[in-house]
């Protein structure tokens, strides 16, 4: 999200890539699912940390601010199942607002902005073999043009929609909407993310999100046959003009860059502008999850 950087191939350079929450307790023996969504929510809600990934690559020197080794990758997964944490994705924490489907002990959320194709290489196999998931929000553009590559690059290249829904049938990969084509990052382009533009009147603004990132809802619906239900905003770029257009478009969840843990309770606006915590590089797993994130076991 952060940072996109197209480098082609002719070029060999990477692009950038990428709480405890307790519930009720005091659940009967023998309640039913439907018994325990009527509970009242945890005072205080519920504790939700949000990991921000973007690319996984092996090679050291392509490794940075927004890129991971796999290995790391699979070290915090072995590390969240040991330490008792439970991967849930968007549609649980809707669930848990309007239905009162109760979330398990320690969730966290595990997200992957931009839609690399190394998502898909090396992330993608590590949910199978740990059985967590993660939340992908693809750029459109981007998805569509990789679809129409004969080969494909795990530096630069990004997930097809065919690798996309194979990823979503699983079970184990939710799909959000990162923009069709608002990921530039202010200086090559005019617009920084979906962030309104100086100068732009609100109604250039609104048709101008509408426009886009309707372009993606219909795209990721025509290819893997589900709906985003929440915007990942690129870079983080937030403008307070977004909120009654995305709400107005169905959206029921928006992801920023901020470094907090979230409290979930049973009021849907507590899913507007959730934060996130960017995964570094040269951090291992439990300073990462102790230190930076300050989770408890």
């Amino acid at each position: 999200m952060y940072w996109t950087i197209r480098i082609r191939r002719s070029l060999c350079a990477i692009a950038a890539i990428f709480l405890s929450g307790l519930i009720c307790l005091a659940v009967g023996i023998g309640r039913s699912a439907a018994a325990q969504s009527l509970e009242a929510p945890p005072e205080g809600g519920i504790s939700l940390p949000i990991v921000m990934y973007h690319g996984l690559l092996k090679e050291e020197k392509q490794q940075g601010t927004y890129v991971i080794s796999p290995d790391l990758f699979e070290s915090d997964l072995r590390y969240l199942k040991e330490h008792g944490y439970t991967t849930v994705v968007v549609q649980d924490l809707i669930d848990y607002v309007q239905d009162g489907v109760p979330l398990p002990d320690k969730p966290i959320m595990l997200t992957f902005d931009d839609g690399y194709y190394n998502n898909y290489v090396y992330a993608y196999p590590l949910l199978q073999k740990y059985q967590s998931r993660m939340v992908l929000s693809p750029i459109g553009r981007y998805a569509d043009q990789y679809s129409q590559e004969e080969t494909l690059h795990a530096t630069y290249s990004n997930a097809t929609w065919t690798q996309l829904k194979e990823m979503i049938d699983s079970g184990l990969v939710e799909v959000q909407n990162h923009s069709y084509d608002m990921h530039g990052d202010g200086k090559s382009s005019k617009r920084k993310g979906a962030q309104r533009v100086s100068g732009e009147t609100v109604e250039q603004y609104t048709q101008a999100l509408r426009r886009d990132l309707g372009k993606m809802q219909d795209a990721v619906t025509e290819n893997t046959g589900v709906t985003p239900t929440a915007f990942t905003y690129p870079f983080g770029a937030f403008s307070k003009e977004s909120v009654p257009v995305l709400r107005e478009m169905g959206f029921q969840a928006t992801l920023l860059c901020e470094s907090r843990i979230n409290t979930i309770t049973r009021d849907p606006e507590c899913l507007f502008g959730l934060g996130r915590y960017l995964r570094p590089p040269k951090t291992d797993s439990a300073t990462f999850f102790t230190k930076t994130m300050k989770l408890g076991d």
